[in-house]
């Protein structure tokens, strides 16, 4: 059953980094990859699909599970496609999980992880789930050409490319077909003669205002390269401006798609007092000063100091906004920011919220809270909290706010209650 090659680790089952397995793959798992087990072994196998049978190259061994690609299908799912970049296949850029993946079946694949998240992680049952209709909803604009936002590392050869699958080795590539077309056509690519002999990375900007931006980094300084340095977007009716390094959503659509469904789930009222956390440019901050009107009062809290310039910057014309630079558990913990407040939108980094803001925020009182999350698994994980403390998740969306990767958005309703 299996094919030993040259190991350099071994699992306790006895299989071994390089081993060549053959495996019948079962559900999807977070991160891109579906589970399978060979003699007992848990595998977690990428560019496979739920029911196929493969041959799977283990990567790497770990204590309890390994990891594998799948190189060969024996059997394929009748939801694979032929990729449509040539780099997105084992032993090549890591940038795309999905590529294999039918559309639909891309997005029933997100929906199954949220849902496994929040069943394991969020202690919801499947009949709440069921009761919530979660799935993923497609954005405009189809699966290619979407990234608005492209960090090229730098190899050796001082060629520009995207890096493997958990790994620093980077991949030379002559197009990567999730960029935005501008991007595309930039001259950055090895096939264009480009050569980055002092770059760490090079970053690039193709913003919804037109404008597209080419940044190198070098020890962590950035310098203009071409393009202006601050570029603008628009969106909610708007528009910004915001230096080309400073976070921006990455897919065209996702500003307006999420700022939409915040506004619709909290349904601001006039007069309200609302807050929006982790609130970096002032995104959400513009729709909830327009709802709450000249009676209302809107506080942004944000870190970053690119954010708060930026959010200081745009919302300068909304004078029943404040915007507070601190970080949002300190904001909470010395009483920068008061209640009482009726409404607030919580946009945490990748990692979550965390206890202690949750406690503040169900402490405070507001009657809803907009929960925006880039990673399920965190998200279920503060659902938990919130459960603990006696608020519920009312409503829950899912974006596919990043076509032919694994990740996946969410904008939750919570409210306090039974």
């Amino acid at each position: 059953m299996t094919e030993s090659t040259a190991a350099t680790a071994e699992s306790e089952s006895g299989i071994a980094e390089a081993d060549r397995v053959e495996l019948t793959v079962d559900a999807v798992a977070p991160g891109g990859h579906c589970v399978a087990r060979v003699d007992g072994q848990v595998v977690f196998v990428r560019h496979a699909l739920p029911g196929e049978r493969v041959i799977a190259e283990v990567t790497e061994v770990h204590k309890g599970f390994v990891r594998a690609d799948a190189v060969t299908v024996l059997d394929a799912s009748p939801d694979r496609v032929e990729p449509p970049c040539p780099y997105a296949k084992p032993g090549a850029c890591g940038g795309c999980d999905l590529q294999h993946v039918a559309p639909e079946a891309q997005l029933a694949w997100k929906t199954a992880v949220v849902r496994e998240q929040l069943t394991r992680l969020g202690g919801l049952t499947d009949a709440e789930l069921d009761e919530l209709g979660v799935r993923v909803e497609a954005l405009p604009g189809g699966l290619l050409g979407w990234r608005s936002r492209v960090r090229y590392a730098v190899d050796a050869a001082d060629r520009a490319g995207l890096l493997k699958h958990r790994s620093h080795e980077v991949v030379p590539i002559d197009r990567c077909l999730i960029a935005h077309p501008a991007i595309q056509e930039l001259p950055v690519l090895t096939p264009t003669g480009a050569s980055w002999p002092a770059a760490d990375a090079v970053e690039t900007v193709a913003s919804t205002g037109g404008d597209v931006t080419v940044v190198e980094v070098r020890d962590g300084i950035s310098m203009q390269v071409s393009g202006p340095a601050v570029v603008r977007e628009v969106a909610a009716d708007r528009e910004w401006t915001l230096p080309a390094s400073a976070f921006w959503q990455v897919h065209p659509a996702a500003a307006d798609t999420l700022s939409t469904a915040v506004l619709e789930l909290l349904d601001p009222r006039p007069g309200e007092v609302a807050w929006d956390l982790y609130g970096g440019a002032g995104l959400f901050a513009a729709g909830l000063a327009a709802k709450v009107g000249a009676g209302g009062r809107v506080t942004v809290v944000e870190a970053a100091p690119q954010g708060v310039s930026a959010a200081r910057r745009n919302l300068a014309d909304l004078p029943r906004v404040e915007v507070v630079s601190a970080r949002v558990e300190t904001a909470l913990a010395r009483r920068r920011i008061t209640g009482p407040v009726d409404v607030v939108v919580l946009d945490p980094p990748r990692a979550g919220a965390g206890a202690p803001v949750v406690r503040a925020l169900a402490a405070a009182g507001p009657r809803a809270i907009a929960y925006v999350a880039c990673d399920p698994a965190a998200f279920a994980r503060d659902v938990r909290t919130f459960a603990g403390l006696g608020w519920r998740l009312a409503e829950l969306r899912g974006f596919d706010l990043f076509p032919m990767t694994q990740h996946v958005e969410l904008v939750g309703l919570l409210v306090p209650g039974p």
